[in-house]
């Protein structure tokens, strides 16, 4: 099972909420993306969108009024 450490993320002020938001929204997108071009893959889209996030491929952009909450 892949367990990240969350931490180096959410240290940005970023909000649990918006990061379950954005690897939701990122895996249906790759999700969409690979059937599609008809590939397939023994990784996980959440597996993929999360890993993208973390290493600073895909960057959550959240708005300055909910950064706190």
């Amino acid at each position: 099972m892949f367990n990240p450490d969350l931490s180096v993320v959410l240290q940005d002020h970023l909000s649990r909420y918006s990061l379950v938001t954005a690897t939701a929204k990122r895996a249906r997108e790759i999700a969409i993306e690979e059937q599609a071009t008809g590939e397939t893959s023994t990784e996980k889209p959440v597996t993929k969108a999360l890993d993208q996030i973390l290493s600073g491929e895909y960057v959550i952009v959240e708005p300055e009024e909910i950064r706190n909450i």
